[in-house]
């Protein structure tokens, strides 16, 4: 837990204080004192009496008893520096600016473990080192501006990184967002993304805490921690964006299956977030639009009113809600035709609702009361209003903002023209209102908060799964690819279906099996990894003598060790895969199967267990569903049972996380069954 020290502190001392506010010790201390800080400020400087008009010590020593420290010092001195605070001093908030730790040596790295162990042995928090500080409804323990717009209803921001939570922080500034809470955990050496997560979680109060979390982050140490926590913050009604920097990082890594060259540790993220309803995005910009749309009210359902008075706008507007999963209602009968007769000649009103450049304010008005009174199908209104630079809008903005606190749906300004009504924007900002100055990018961050929420998983495990089984196999196993006996008695205990199978280490006992399974016949040479690369395949194997040739063609192959038969069955390849990612836990895939998976590479993915309800989202949102549903004729998947087992493999992980990477591909659909004809399973204890 954060100390309350480092959040509320009654006293701040800030460690290398400066009357040149070009240095963080500087400027550090002039934002406390611009800022207002009501509590005692003290300021440590060897060489004054005074720093900025604040009574100055000539060391930590010096220092009367104090709740919190601010280090602007150089890192070596540092250590003794916490010592000193931490044990003589009571100081339990520690906020440490000085770069040259972990980051850049040993040396470093020994520094900074030698504060976090003093910082931990006294109960104290440690914010950084590597930092620009952070920011509550207390204090600004930072050396950066801005440290305006703060307000206790304001957005809270957590950053692994210092100088992009400042780059995000002025985007909000130009955009009128104010800021509650501002957490910068540099180097993380005790304190940490999730850590800051946890606290304000704990912390939160629903309808008076701040409801809009963002977070950069650069690395999840903790995902589970993280995902807990945001989870429970969602569920007590606070919305969450997050940037997750360097996804493309080992995007081509080798691996020994399909599977593990697919799960890269990125989509272990995405399904991080989409398990806890984290909105992603990928942009300073992007993270700032996610913060604007949920700084308004969310609408009641998916049905949107694009109101305009510029058709170009509105068209493009319609095309990113429309291919996203947003509804534009058609808007027609009487009612329509009343609003239309209010209207100029010209106008539309069936949505978009394109009341011309020559539309008036009052116009406007008759649309958005229609839209609120007359029209139940419609759940929210984006208005798109510019300004040719003709005539001052500035009284239609304050008419826009006027209408968005007093209408119940909830209105979405686009206001479009930044030169030419610049001014007029800036004034609805200053008067609270958060609009938007691009269609698209206005969107995308409506799409992304209306379509994510936290997976609704009641009952993730299966559990008729044969867990007891299922870990005498893997307690007995060794590590590496399983032998096919294993993978099927796993199968068999996860209750996964599979095909008939026998393996042969000798012609005659093929024959043998093949007289008992009946013809045609696939035959698979057991042993190499790739079965289809070194021509380990045979399929449609009608008689015996077709069988004594594949026989004695695949155990000549480079590591055969032997061939597994399995009856000839028809159906649509559908394929379901897991890897192990690290403390993510188990990412499990599935899509079509067969070479389709390599070729395309159209997975879904979510963090095992989940329930088959999950599964059935990560199947339909697959690109190629309509083969799944079955396509010009030809017989589909049942969707149901493909559910069913990819949940089932989610438990199958969840009950042995040995398992670091599976592959049941291909498996054969129809509409009555889903079978498992080809499976690989990798263990690591």
């Amino acid at each position: 837990m954060i100390a309350k020290e480092l959040i509320s502190p009654r006293s701040v001392a800030v460690i290398g204080a400066s009357d040149d506010t070009s240095k963080p010790g500087g400027n550090a201390l002039k934002n406390l004192i611009d800022t207002g800080y009501s509590g005692e400020l003290y300021a440590v400087n060897p060489k004054n009496d005074y720093v900025q008009g604040i009574k100055s010590y000539k060391s930590a020593d010096d220092l009367p008893q104090t709740d919190c420290a601010i280090l602007a010092i150089p890192a070596k001195m540092c250590p003794q520096t916490v010592e000193v605070l931490c044990r003589d001093k009571g100081c339990r908030g520690i906020v440490i600016f000085s770069a040259g730790f972990h980051e850049e040596s040993h040396e470093g790295a020994l520094l900074e473990k030698e504060i976090t162990d003093t910082v931990n042995r006294y109960g104290a928090s440690l914010i950084g080192p590597n930092c620009i500080g952070l920011i509550t409804n207390s204090y600004a323990g930072v050396f950066t501006h801005p440290v305006s717009n703060l307000s206790p209803d304001g957005i809270d921001i957590v950053s692994g990184s210092g100088a992009t939570v400042v780059f995000i922080m002025e985007e909000a500034v130009k955009r009128g967002l104010n800021f509650s809470n501002v957490f910068s955990v540099g180097n993380s050496a005790q304190i940490g993304v999730e850590d800051v997560l946890e606290y304000l979680d704990e912390t939160f109060v629903p309808g008076e805490s701040s409801p809009v979390k963002l977070m950069y982050i650069e690395s999840i140490s903790n995902p589970q921690k993280l995902l807990r926590h945001a989870r429970s913050l969602i569920a007590k009604g606070a919305r969450i964006a997050a940037i997750k920097a360097g996804y493309s990082e080992a995007g081509s890594r080798a691996a020994s299956s399909h599977t593990g060259a697919l799960a890269t540790p990125d989509k272990a993220v995405d399904a991080l977030f989409r398990k806890a309803g984290i909105c992603r995005v990928y942009s300073r910009t992007e993270l700032i639009d996610m913060a604007s749309i949920f700084s308004l009210p969310m609408p009641k359902g998916k049905n949107i009113a694009v109101i305009t008075h510029a058709g170009g706008p509105a068209v493009m507007l319609t095309d990113i809600l429309s291919s996203n999963g947003i509804n534009i209602p058609h808007l027609q009968g009487e009612k329509a035709a009343s609003l239309l007769e209010k209207l100029y000649h010209g106008s539309s009103v069936a949505n978009p609702i394109d009341f011309l450049a020559t539309g008036t304010k009052e116009q406007l008005g008759y649309i958005i009361d229609a839209c609120n009174n007359d029209f139940d199908e419609i759940d929210g209104m984006a208005v798109i209003f510019g300004s040719p630079g003709l005539t001052d809008v500035s009284e239609v903005y304050r008419f826009i903002l006027e209408k968005m606190k007093e209408s119940p749906k909830p209105i979405y300004p686009i206001l479009t023209s930044v030169v030419n009504a610049g001014e007029a924007i800036e004034e609805f900002r200053k008067s609270s209102g958060i609009c938007f100055s691009d269609e698209v990018a206005f969107g995308k961050a409506f799409v992304n908060m209306v379509t994510t929420s936290p997976e609704k998983d009641a009952d993730p495990i299966c559990n008729d799964i044969d867990k007891e089984r299922i870990r005498n196999i893997i307690e007995q196993a060794p590590c590496g690819y399983l032998p096919p006996e294993s993978v099927s008695a796993l199968l068999d205990a996860a209750g996964i279906d599979r095909v008939m199978e026998h393996v042969s280490t000798s012609l005659d006992d093929a024959v043998s099996a093949a007289g008992k399974m009946g013809y045609p016949l696939v035959m698979k040479v057991v042993g190499p990894v790739h079965k289809t690369d070194v021509g380990g395949v045979a399929l449609n194997v009608s008689n015996d003598r077709m069988l004594e040739e594949q026989f004695v063609r695949m155990m000549k192959i480079d590591q055969a060790q032997g061939v597994l038969l399995q009856p000839m069955l028809k159906g649509t390849e559908v394929f379901i895969g897991a890897k192990r990612e690290g403390d993510f836990g188990t990412l499990v895939l599935c899509g079509l199967g067969g070479i389709f998976v390599e070729a395309l590479g159209d997975v879904s993915s979510s963090l095992a267990p989940f329930s088959a309800e999950v599964a059935l989202g990560m199947i339909r949102d697959l690109r190629g569903y309509k083969i799944i549903q079955g396509i010009r004729g030809s017989e589909g998947v049942n969707e149901s049972i493909f559910a069913q087992l990819v949940s089932r493999v989610s438990s199958l992980c969840a009950a042995a996380p040995e398992i670091m990477e599976m592959d049941i591909n291909p498996l054969l659909g129809n509409s009555t069954q889903v079978v498992a004809v080809d499976a690989r399973i990798r263990i690591v204890k």
